[in-house]
């Protein structure tokens, strides 16, 4: 069955390595745009009750316990086999967790991204480790044990003492499940504009280079297996059982749909996206409009590659137009093929988005 996304874009302050369409907005936009959603929810016609929710931003978890419980009311299906929502660290109380839990929400993932202080500081993050660890005691204590930590390898100043005391946490923390995404380089972000300016505001001067960024995604894999987590899609990690059903969706192409302002969604023959801008969005749809900005035909055939190969199982191996990019990055220690299915190598792992550029249309 189909997934629902759910996108709350605003946030306390707007972190340097970013580059989500979220941002600090004024408060009275923010209760437009609650508003904006409950319409949203409300015309669409639900022939179907969805299996997964996924409350993603910005920072969901600023909203208040019983606007958030309220717009969970629009959406069938409760309760969902799973329901998720993101969360900064430093904003999570007790009154929250329960309402959250009778809410439905069965999943929180926590934006850690560090647990060393300097780490913390110099990416506009406010948390600290005592933090994180006092918060996955109150989501315990009210039934949540569903918990996701995201962290970052390749932060300003990041070494590899410091990774590993991050990842010391982890396993003091005992979470089900754990993402880790190598930093990301672009023009989206304050620290990816200033690293493609050659610049050194935002700490871009000590980003460590690829080959530690590489060393530090590989240390994470070895010690979270050791920790119980298996890595099942390149960045994450979980517990038997504790794999992330709702980001399962988006790489084995399965059905979502998105709500709110930049949300996608899928209903396996297209895809489409709704207007990036949050004001935007609150204005379309308090004027009546499709809230729709673009809308594409899926390619079910380049997908299934650069989506499916991004699980550790990878994809069946059968006829495709893509036999001589896969022979070759098979020759070339990429991909592999074995008992019928096609996977990356760890080397592959490492070396992705090249591969994947050979099944973008």
């Amino acid at each position: 069955m189909p997934g629902v996304y759910i996108s709350y874009p605003f946030c306390a302050q707007k972190c340097t390595y970013c580059n989500f369409a979220s941002g600090v907005f004024p408060r009275a936009l923010e209760a437009r745009y609650l508003a904006a959603l409950d319409a949203e929810l409300r015309q669409t016609a639900w022939p179907w009750a969805p299996e997964t929710a996924y409350l993603g931003g910005g920072t969901p978890s600023r909203i208040e316990p019983d606007a958030l419980a309220s717009m969970l009311t629009r959406i069938p299906g409760r309760p969902w086999q799973e329901a998720t929502i993101e969360a900064a660290p430093g904003t999570i109380t007790a009154e929250k967790a329960v309402t959250w839990r009778r809410a439905g929400i069965n999943r929180v993932s926590l934006g850690v991204q560090s647990f060393a202080l300097r780490e913390l500081a110099r990416t506009g993050r406010k948390h600290t480790a005592e933090i994180v660890a006092r918060e996955t005691v109150v989501l315990r204590e009210q039934g949540i044990d569903g918990i996701n930590i995201d962290l970052i390898a390749g932060l300003p100043g990041q070494t590899r003492n410091s990774w590993h005391e991050s990842l010391d946490w982890v396993e003091r923390l005992r979470t089900p499940h754990a993402s880790v995404y190598m930093l990301e380089v672009d023009a989206g972000s304050h620290l990816g504009n200033e690293l493609l300016a050659a610049g050194k505001r935002y700490g871009a001067a000590d980003v460590p280079a690829d080959d530690e960024i590489a060393e530090f995604y590989e240390i994470a894999v070895e010690r979270l297996a050791r920790a119980g987590l298996d890595r099942y899609e390149i960045s994450n990690f979980a517990r038997p059982g504790f794999e992330s059903r709702h980001n399962l969706k988006y790489w084995r192409r399965e059905p979502y749909l998105g709500f709110g302002a930049d949300a996608h969604s899928f209903d396996g023959g297209s895809r489409w996206q709704n207007v990036e801008s949050a004001s935007e969005y609150v204005e379309r749809m308090a004027r009546r409009e499709s809230p729709i900005a673009a809308r594409t035909a899926a390619d079910p055939v380049g997908e299934r590659f650069f989506l499916g190969l991004r699980l550790s199982e990878g994809i069946e191996l059968d006829w495709t137009p893509f036999s001589e990019a896969i022979e070759r990055h098979v020759r070339n220690g990429l991909l592999e093929a074995e008992d019928g299915h096609l996977r990356l190598t760890s080397r592959g792992v490492l070396l992705s988005n090249e591969v994947f550029a050979e099944f973008v249309p």
